[in-house]
């Protein structure tokens, strides 16, 4: 029955972000322990700074890789390729000046927000060498974002996440290389800026393929531009609180616990979230079919948005629960196995707590999406707020009243703070499709609407 509500390409989407979460998983697998070896966790630690501090460059993306990638999709369907290459030239140059000025306020503040998380003499100025270094590196990731979003919208989500993980393995291959002679963190680096030149240039190839765009070419169009940034403003919001949440914690973590305490806190929580992805990464391709089926508004629509709901919450029912039992009971020897001798055991201990945290998160996930697709951005931007604002609030009391913090807290903090999220999101839902009911009955009887 599902395939004859999925377009064919839709469910081809749909397949490949199953496929490339589960090699983006064994990349993850293989990385951490060869990092954990080669670099111990105090460098380590120093890189997840970086990487923490680089987030907050990210709230200059405007929220334009969403935008870009619905508003692609509607001059493609309407064989509008001077429309296509307005929209992108635009993001282009607007993320280019953003990310620029964000880059210049950067360096100007490292030191005060390096010194923030008091990482010692040596690692202090560690961090500061290479901070500007990873600071261009995350503009360029902001053009490159366009880039992968044009594809998408195009209808080729399934060539850019294959793209992106062949890339994702090549980069995890010249990183481990390079720390097998000795280059330590650069070695990250340099395969960070081979990841992206390598999607760079297969993105480029791949568009000309379906369009004939000019990347470069300054086309800024402010009709267009308002456009982008109207759509794109309340998912940046929501993106910016995400954002906020998880540097939060590590910010927290490194002053009341130590740096060497933030590869523990990554690790259990990105390896739970890549585990989620197993059954999330199926869902992301729905969003503009919703956004299609909602569109028609009626009676019909409202029949294949309920019965794709349902199927997804059997889905995450039938196979959800018996993996996520299975990694709780097997988490300690799994964990042995794949760290080896990087394994301690309040890894194993954060890791189930976080299990549980991104299990209730991944209940909320087709309410997430569905809501995506009806229009209904503000309620995700309050879905996110409830979450990392919740959490932010246990951690500050926890960590002020106790003066300690460790990763399987944060866990526990992040457990209450998506029950309360996943509860919204679904009554959110459920109220939207009520809302939507009543809109289709007004349009298909409306003399029931006069009645009432």
């Amino acid at each position: 029955m599902i395939k004859k509500l999925l377009s064919s390409q839709l469910r081809i989407n749909m397949a490949s972000g199953v496929v490339t979460t589960v090699i983006n998983t064994a990349v993850m697998l293989i990385s951490y322990p060869i990092y954990l070896h080669y670099l111990g966790y105090e460098k380590l630690g120093v890189w997840m700074v970086l990487a923490t501090v680089l987030t907050f460059v990210q709230m200059c993306n405007l929220g334009m890789g969403p935008a870009v990638t619905k508003l692609v999709a509607e001059e493609y369907g309407r064989g509008n390729t001077e429309g296509i290459q307005s929209y992108v030239t635009t993001a282009l140059w607007t993320l280019a000046v953003t990310g620029c000025i964000a880059l210049v306020v950067l360096i100007l503040l490292a030191k005060p927000i390096i010194g923030l998380f008091k990482l010692g003499p040596e690692n202090g100025a560690l961090a500061e060498h290479f901070l500007p270094y990873m600071g261009i590196l995350t503009v360029y990731a902001f053009l490159i974002q366009i880039l992968t979003a044009t594809l998408s919208g195009l209808g080729r989500m399934d060539q850019a996440n294959y793209r992106d993980s062949a890339c994702r393995a090549i980069s995890l291959g010249v990183a481990a290389v390079l720390l097998i002679f000795g280059y330590g963190i650069v070695s990250l680096l340099i395969g960070s800026a081979i990841n992206y030149l390598l999607i760079h240039i297969t993105s480029i190839l791949l568009i000309r393929r379906i369009v004939s765009l000019h990347i470069l070419k300054f086309n800024w169009d402010i009709k267009r531009f308002k456009r982008l940034v109207s759509f794109g403003g309340a998912v940046l919001g929501g993106d910016i609180v995400s954002m906020l949440g998880s540097p939060f914690n590590k910010l927290m973590l490194s002053r009341y616990a130590g740096v060497s305490t933030i590869p523990i806190y990554e690790i259990a929580f990105n390896g739970a979230m890549q585990f989620r992805s197993l059954l999330e990464a199926g869902f992301r391709a729905l969003m503009p079919e919703i956004s299609r089926v909602a569109a028609e508004i009626t009676s019909q629509s409202i029949h294949r948005m309920a019965m794709l709901n349902r199927r997804a919450i059997k889905l995450i029912i039938m196979f959800g629960i018996p993996m996520f039992t299975v990694m709780l009971i097997f988490a300690t020897p799994l964990l042995r196995i794949w760290l080896r001798e990087g394994f301690i055991q309040s890894i194993s201990l954060a890791f189930r707590i976080m299990l549980v945290a991104t299990f209730i998160s991944l209940l909320g996930v087709p309410a997430f999406y569905f809501l995506m697709g009806m229009g209904r951005v503000r309620g995700i931007f309050v879905a996110k707020c409830i979450t990392w604002l919740t959490c932010m609030v246990l951690v500050t009391m926890i960590a002020v009243n106790t003066n300690y913090l460790s990763a399987p807290i944060l866990g526990l903090c992040l457990i209450v703070s998506w029950l309360l999220s996943t509860t919204y999101l679904v009554w959110l839902f459920r109220s939207a499709m009520r809302n939507y009911e009543r809109i289709v009955l007004s349009i298909e009887d409306p003399k029931s609407n006069t009645l009432n």
